[in-house]
């Protein structure tokens, strides 16, 4: 993943272990006051929020642990490879599109980032500047020029 990426998750992390369980904490001591549990809908809905914010604590502990962190302001070459920042022109509307290629975790298409795992990453990965190239994807084959490589 990239070093935005890793501090996303770093952030996300922070805030379910010193926000949410906090204060999922407090709501249940809260529910628990109002007397039998059996019958106390506040208490349960309070508990299996709890049950999910410790599974999504977990899950993140375990990614952040495993991640592999890459600096892209560090890569050079002609070629996209993980973390570029890809310009592509569709060949036959003339449309251009921007896209950086990041870990699985931090794809955002409304931020321009797709999976290295996406269609289009696995196209243009290792390909270079003015090479033309095929995207299979589920509303149909596309071909796209790659226009410009960067990483930043």
């Amino acid at each position: 993943m990239t070093i935005d990426g890793y501090k996303q998750l770093e952030s996300d992390l922070k805030k379910l272990k010193n926000e949410e369980r906090p204060a999922i904490i407090q709501a249940i001591a809260e529910a628990r006051a109002h007397g039998d549990l059996s019958e106390n809908a506040e208490y349960h809905t309070a508990k299996d929020r709890q049950g999910w914010i410790e599974g999504q604590i977990l899950d993140l502990e375990d990614k952040f642990t495993r991640a592999e962190v890459i600096d892209v302001t560090k890569l050079t070459g002609n070629t996209v490879k993980f973390g570029a920042t890809v310009t592509l022109i569709d060949e036959d509307t003339d449309d251009k599109k921007v896209w950086q290629i990041v870990g699985d975790l931090e794809a955002d298409v409304k931020e321009r980032k797709i999976s290295v795992s996406s269609p289009i990453a696995r196209a243009v990965i290792g390909k270079a500047k003015g090479e033309s190239v095929e995207v299979v994807a589920p509303g149909g084959a596309r071909t796209f020029e790659i226009a410009k490589v960067v990483f930043r």
